[in-house]
């Protein structure tokens, strides 16, 4: 156990932290407008493993991990195009629309992965390349933690503030707010509530896409069915525990992320105990925190959030 505390293990967690970190913080940003909008998008699992597949397939064909970065967001914006088109269009219930949009995924992804990819031996594609930035990334600790990742970890960082700007300091924004708390102030001022709820479902799915993309072109170079392995899931609970803001979106993604960097840090120095107790800690920390929140007093959570809005309804 003694072997954690040493300088170089110490600066692997807490890297390797700022690494994990990157799909949740795009996924969970993703989910926050979503939901500001008053969608509640239960498919984000589906809609990062759909994007980590479109990620992996368009760097595959092109060799060039730009071009499957565009194609896993598109591959998001069309998950979330669904989604919008099913809550907000057709009415439908949107707990079963997210929920039917995983299973989706899930068997539209393996199969299409069967069908091009299993005459194949092992196929692999490009993985995005660490970019340091110079100066900063030899600064002691500081350096090899923030300034020696890759170019969608400095982007998922940045978005944290945009995305708090974008919602709170521009008209855009105070209208997307609006859709989640009283669409009808929208409606009676002649603007379109769906046409408004499509836009901020789309950009959110636009971030899970970039998210999606992190798990495979960001992170390794083969795809596997079912990839995400629950980091959709995961993202829905950082947005509750961060009480739909960015700064504790940010916050909650980096606590889950240290969990599963000391995991995997401690499966490597050889702890005697079964790999499986670490493994289950995020989850775990999930559901203590989602028991924490049922209890918390002021929330910020959207009071039409998951409530399809009718013309005329009072």
């Amino acid at each position: 156990m003694g072997d954690l505390f040493q300088e170089t293990v110490l600066i692997s967690i807490f890297a390797a932290t700022i690494r994990i970190a990157t799909p949740l913080i795009f996924a969970a940003l993703g989910e926050l407008i979503t939901e500001k909008a008053g969608i509640l998008n239960l498919g984000v699992e589906g809609t990062m493993l759909m994007a980590a597949f479109a990620g992996f397939a368009g760097a595959f064909v092109t060799g060039n991990t730009l071009a499957g970065l565009g194609l896993a967001m598109a591959a998001g914006g069309l998950m979330a195009f669904l989604m919008v088109f099913m809550a907000a269009t057709l009415k439908v219930e949107q707990v079963v629309t997210g929920l039917a949009l995983n299973m989706l995924a899930a068997g539209m992804s393996l199969y299409i992965f069967k069908v091009y990819f299993e005459t194949l031996s092992l196929p692999t594609a490009e993985v995005m390349p660490y970019m340091p930035i110079p100066f900063l990334a030899d600064i002691p600790w500081l350096g090899p933690i923030f300034f020696q990742q890759k170019v969608l970890t400095y982007m998922a960082f940045l978005m944290v503030p945009a995305v708090w700007f974008f919602l709170y300091r521009t008209k855009w924004g105070l209208e997307i707010r609006a859709l989640g708390e009283n669409p009808k102030v929208i409606d009676t001022k002649g603007m379109s509530v769906s046409l408004r709820q499509y836009g901020a479902v789309i950009l959110g799915g636009l971030l899970i896409g970039a998210g999606g993309a992190f798990v495979t072109i960001g992170s390794v170079v083969r795809f596997v069915p079912d990839i995400t392995a629950g980091r959709g899931w995961l993202a829905l609970v950082i947005v509750i525990a961060g009480n739909w803001r960015p700064s504790g979106i940010l916050l909650a993604a980096l606590v889950f992320a240290f969990l599963d960097a000391l995991q995997l840090q401690i499966q490597g120095v050889g702890v005697d105990l079964p790999y499986q107790i670490f493994l289950a800690l995020p989850y775990v920390l999930a559901i203590v925190l989602m028991v924490l929140k049922s209890r918390r007093g002021r929330s910020e959570e959207p009071a039409r959030l998951g409530i399809p809005y009718f013309r005329g309804e009072r």
